[in-house]
């Protein structure tokens, strides 16, 4: 990722991009923005070595490419409906403002070029898409607070990405189908509270680095590669299935924190049916996990009589092992403060 320069300048204009779009005043910088973070994202994601990068970029270009269209025409009636006495709804272009970001951040029902695209793309591509090109989007989504369109968006993200991602071979669609359920408790979480929404994400961007470094060191794309390749060595393949349930919100695993806050503050607001249907839909997603970790923990794969020997980086193993710690006691470690304050 960081062996030449050029990469280097499009990852600091993609961050450009970002910090422009979060500090605007007006819309139409924040568009500015979202536009310089695409067009810096997509030298990013091509690669000479992979075809389907290629691919994926274009797919990538298109989508964000039709969405920022709609986003640039309804500020510009926006602009209008300030500027002169034309008769049209405030709500309607708040609409459609509002579908235009939920394209682009990925989120149901605008969610199918997401796990597509996710197909062709490297691990740490596949990190940024999920972690840092959601910031913008989810930022102006934020001050959109529309809560029918919200609600909408958030009861169908949660039931697609936990539905969806059952019967995955792939690791980058279920990452994916993942990050859509994810996505839809942030959406829920914006309709409660300014900064509960961030919390979730920082937490949930924390769990995704974690597996995605871990997947890219061995470069493991499928779940078969999975249980076949850490015969050698069975911490790692426990802390590995570990991060996974942390991931999908068990309770004694950091994961489970963010999901714990959105929980009690939809039950301080009585929306208890958005959180029925987001507790069900975590249920499912950690059926799946654990049907991954079962199958990996409990069936007794043969041993290979050769081994090949993993050329490991000892640096980034022992940060592996430490986000891990993090990942697996952070609940625990964050109680024990919160009593001893």
């Amino acid at each position: 990722m960081f062996n030449n320069s050029s990469k280097i300048l499009f990852i600091m204009i993609m961050m450009l991009g970002t910090m422009i779009t979060v500090t605007s005043n007006s819309w139409l910088g924040a568009w500015m923005g979202l536009e310089i973070n695409l067009l810096s994202f997509i030298p990013l994601m091509s690669d000479n070595n992979n075809l389907t990068s290629t691919e994926a970029s274009l797919k990538y270009f298109l989508t964000q490419a039709l969405a920022s269209t709609v986003l640039l025409f309804s500020v510009i009636l926006l602009m209008l409906k300030n500027n002169s006495n034309l008769e049209m709804n405030y709500s309607y272009i708040s609409m459609i403002m509002l579908s235009a970001l939920l394209l682009k951040s990925g989120a149901a029902p605008f969610h199918f070029w997401f796990p597509n695209m996710m197909e062709g793309l490297s691990w740490m591509n596949s990190l940024m898409l999920m972690t840092w090109q959601k910031i913008a989007p989810l930022m102006l989504i934020s001050y959109l607070n529309i809560k029918p369109l919200l609600l909408t968006s958030a009861i169908m993200s949660v039931i697609i990405g936990a539905l969806s991602g059952m019967n995955q071979t792939s690791l980058r669609k279920l990452m994916a189908f993942s990050s859509i359920n994810h996505l839809g408790w942030m959406i829920s979480a914006m309709m409660i509270g300014e900064s509960i929404w961030l919390i979730y994400f920082l937490f949930y961007s924390f769990l995704t680095l974690t597996l995605t470094f871990m997947f890219n060191i061995f470069k493991i794309f499928h779940l078969s590669q999975m249980f076949s390749l850490f015969f050698n060595s069975k911490i790692l393949k426990f802390t590995l299935f570990m991060n996974f349930l942390s991931l999908g919100g068990l309770p004694p695993f950091m994961g489970f924190l963010p999901k714990w806050i959105v929980i009690q503050q939809l039950s301080f607001n009585n929306q208890y049916f958005l959180l029925i249907i987001l507790t069900v839909s975590t249920l499912i997603t950690l059926f799946f996990y654990l049907r991954i970790c079962y199958s990996a923990f409990m069936l007794n794969y043969f041993e290979n009589n050769w081994m090949m020997n993993l050329q490991l980086n000892n640096f980034s193993m022992k940060l592996y092992l430490m986000l891990t710690f993090i990942s697996i006691f952070g609940l625990m470690l964050i109680s024990l403060l919160f009593f001893m304050l």
